[in-house]
């Protein structure tokens, strides 16, 4: 999977999560933009790792695993005894790349979908084995636990379960408008997502929860199980979400 200049987004199985790790994934994302903004074609020899820290005031080191990122992606090449050029890889495109991090509220958006959320429940629980472990909580600590379900008039379109670390969430959590996007949620209490670490697979609705919602009927479902993460390494959310199989795709560019 990859990334070009106009879908940069973090790929979740190359990102380091640690500090210097982290700021060259940030660097990474900010010399896209700077290519894209400064109109740097393929064949164009990119900046030094000197201007790159000095334009970013950044290391060295970090300059340099940015680099490696992009050349480790494919938008970048080195011409030994020449420097570093973009490669023609950087301007390709795909829709609805699936390394693109965003939000349930973002992509209905982005389709023109005038999607409804129903809050099904919101509830205060001790976390299971797989929360615990993906949210790295602390013996002792609960979750609060957000199911919802995103339709168009009749037709159900995305059902989601999103688990939150409960010391997250300021005061009681019945005061808080669960029908927004929890990623615009978390960024104001102080945690903005920044990339998250994704399983995607198609699966059969368990049948519970398909009897429970009334939900049968649309197997299979196209399943993205992900942990997201702050830019400081924090794991915040815990996201299951079901989207419809017969209405949701999603395309990689492949090299």
């Amino acid at each position: 999977m990859t990334t070009s200049l106009n879908q940069p987004a973090a790929d979740p199985q190359t990102v380091p999560v640690g500090g210097r790790g982290l700021m060259s994934v940030q660097v990474r994302d900010r010399l896209i933009a700077h290519f894209r903004e400064n109109g740097t074609k393929p064949g164009d020899q990119i900046l030094s790792e000197p201007e790159i820290v000095e334009l970013f005031k950044v290391g060295r080191s970090t300059a340099r695993e940015a680099v490696k990122l992009l050349e480790h992606e494919g938008l970048v090449e080195v011409r030994p005894g020449l420097g570093r050029f973009l490669t023609s890889l950087a301007t390709a495109t795909v829709d609805r790349p699936v390394t693109r991090f965003e939000s349930v509220t973002e992509l209905l958006k982005s389709l023109g979908y005038d999607a409804q959320t129903l809050v099904l429940s919101v509830e205060e629980h001790q976390p299971d084995a797989v929360e615990r472990e993906a949210l790295q909580l602390a013996e002792g600590e609960t979750v609060v636990r957000l199911v919802r379900l995103r339709s168009e008039g009749e037709e159900p379109l995305i059902f989601s379960i999103d688990t939150i670390s409960r010391s997250r969430i300021p005061g009681p959590i019945k005061y808080v408008d669960w029908s927004g996007s929890v990623s615009t949620f978390l960024r104001d209490q102080g945690y903005p997502l920044s990339f998250s670490a994704a399983r995607l697979q198609a699966v059969n609705m368990p049948a519970d929860l398909k009897q429970r919602y009334s939900l049968e009927g649309h197997d299979p479902w196209f399943l993205i199980t992900e942990t997201a993460v702050t830019a400081s390494g924090e794991p915040v959310l815990y996201a299951q979400d079901y989207h419809r199989g017969d209405t949701f795709s999603f395309n990689v560019l492949r090299r």
